[in-house]
């Protein structure tokens, strides 16, 4: 199976902020935006697989600024590294007031999906080779926090998590 670029699968979506997305203070509800997050970042994951894919893990959401009533959200995904059968997809939300010209960051998240098959089982998928300095960065990192998912999961025992004691050792060391 031949390997793939990160750039291959950027994927942008915009959305205008309705009434109907909003709650009572005026402000993009919380899961209307995660929903859309899922469609944009499974689109990038598709994109990398060429494949069907399923959400399996959300990495923590915060959310850094309210995204009001009629702002264009703008979310912007790429897959930042594929392992065997699953994917990690790096997520930014951008808040754009378009009257007023302003356009902020409002989140970002990490999302995982795994690729299935016809019968649904995972499926095998391309590897990711990263190319700019920034893509290395995520690339590396996401083993990182591939191991902490799984910890969490409680499908991984700590001790068996080496990326993670890595870094744990070199923050010690730099004491």
């Amino acid at each position: 199976m031949q390997e793939k670029f990160a750039k291959g699968s950027y994927t942008e979506m915009n959305e205008l902020v309705l009434p109907n997305d909003t709650n009572t203070f005026g402000n993009l509800m919380g899961g209307r935006l995660l929903y859309w997050m899922d469609i944009c970042s499974a689109m990038a994951a598709q994109k990398h697989c060429n494949n069907v894919v399923v959400t399996a893990s959300v990495d923590n959401v915060s959310f850094k600024r309210p995204v009001k009533l009629g702002d264009v959200v703008t979310i912007k995904a790429q897959v930042t590294r594929a392992f065997n059968t699953s994917l990690e997809v790096r997520l930014e939300v951008f808040a754009q007031n378009l009257p007023k010209g302003t356009n902020e960051k409002s989140n970002e998240a990490y999302y995982t999906f795994v690729a299935l098959d016809e019968q649904g089982k995972p499926k095998a998928i391309p590897a990711l080779t990263p190319e700019t300095e920034n893509e290395l960065k995520l690339y590396n990192e996401a083993l990182q926090r591939r191991e902490l998912r799984l910890i969490l999961a409680g499908k991984l025992e700590p001790e068996h998590a080496t990326e993670l004691k890595n870094l744990v050792n070199l923050f010690d060391h730099k004491g």
